[in-house]
């Protein structure tokens, strides 16, 4: 074997980084497709893959055809593969058969040495029994032994199930493709591209592909999904507090400056102008509070991004903060304040002047 061996030339080896978590490779040894084109063509060279496309209807490995029409025909090729038999495959037949009759009630009792096989010495030599099996072969041989050698050892092969098995490869026919892109927007263009031409194609010719990094990116997103929605739930619970607390805050507001309220409605303001008072007022505080975090927010991400980049080692990884999000989000922050000072604001805007002018 290593006479007829090829020889192949390490050129690298590959191993794992210091600080790598996940280093493994699916395959022991990286080779180019030199090799395949190689073993595909070695193979295609090969005698018994010549033989047998040479007579696509005979098994090269038995000699007989692969399929036969009736029960006389199965029973004749039986008959000649048996005899085309080596002494010591004869010899195991022999064993087998003489075995067979022996625990065979029916044949027993129809007399099995009629047709030559009896139930003999099992320790004769090998040639003795393959002169035995040569002796019942010439004779009258069981039929239904015949049939059950045919159903064992012939019948059930097929032309391509031999060149399949013999390693015959068709550049015309591969099993699968693998394609690899650069990016996910060729991904999914690969993708939609695939689905386009199921659309059209017939049944037997749709293209079945496992698009695996779709898979894996669809765990973490579920997973990811379920973290969100976690978060979500507690940010809506803060924002209903956060609601809560401004209402408080503006009533306190009302209150304490309740003479104030007066002395605006004395000098003419209306009870609009009373509560676009404090609607302004915590407008302003929060879009200030607003921006004040947003600012927080893309400060913090300086140091949370030089922490990413250290533990997955890929600079362009990176937390980011959108411009639509950070808009949004103040936008949502402004609203729930405003909601929230709604009631004060109508409430102080109700106040009697002169009540209002008499408070301390």
């Amino acid at each position: 074997m290593l006479e007829n061996a090829l020889e192949l030339k390490i050129t690298g080896i590959i191993r794992p980084k210091e600080d790598a978590q996940n280093a493994g490779i699916t395959t022991a040894a990286a080779y180019t497709s030199k090799l395949t084109d190689y073993v595909i063509t070695h193979t295609d060279e090969s005698a018994i893959i010549l033989a047998q496309e040479a007579d696509a209807g005979i098994n090269v490995l038995t000699g007989m055809k692969f399929e036969s029409s009736d029960d006389d025909a199965k029973a004749k090729d039986a008959k000649a593969y048996l005899s085309a038999l080596s002494i010591s495959d004869k010899a195991s037949f022999y064993k087998l058969m003489t075995y067979y009759v022996s625990n065979n009630s029916e044949t027993e009792s129809t007399g099995a040495g009629q047709n030559g096989m009896a139930a003999g010495n099992t320790a004769a030599d090998e040639s003795t029994m393959a002169a035995a099996l040569d002796q019942w072969l010439a004779g009258e041989p069981d039929r239904e032994i015949l049939l059950k050698v045919y159903d064992e050892y012939i019948a059930g092969s097929t032309y391509e199930d031999n060149m399949k098995a013999f390693g015959k490869v068709s550049y015309d026919a591969p099993a699968s493709i693998s394609i690899y892109t650069d990016s996910f927007e060729n991904k999914d263009r690969i993708a939609d591209c695939i689905e386009r031409y199921n659309e059209t194609a017939a049944e037997d010719a749709r293209i079945t592909y496992t698009d695996y990094v779709a898979m894996l990116t669809s765990s973490i997103t579920t997973i990811i999904n379920s973290i969100s929605y976690v978060l979500v739930a507690f940010v809506a619970i803060s924002l209903i507090v956060s609601c809560i607390m401004i209402g408080i805050i503006t009533h306190i507001s009302v209150l304490e400056r309740t003479k104030e309220i007066g002395i605006l409605r004395a000098l003419g303001a209306s009870r609009r102008n009373i509560s676009q008072v404090f609607n302004a007022e915590t407008f302003i505080i929060r879009c200030c509070a607003g921006l004040l975090g947003i600012g927080v927010s893309l400060l913090a991400l300086i140091p949370m991004n030089s922490v990413i980049e250290k533990l997955t080692g890929l600079a362009e990884l990176e937390a980011q903060l959108p411009l639509t999000s950070s808009i949004a989000l103040v936008a949502i922050s402004i609203l729930i304040t405003m909601i929230g000072g709604l009631l004060p604001a109508k409430k102080a805007a109700k106040k009697d002047p002169v009540i209002a002018l008499r408070t301390e």
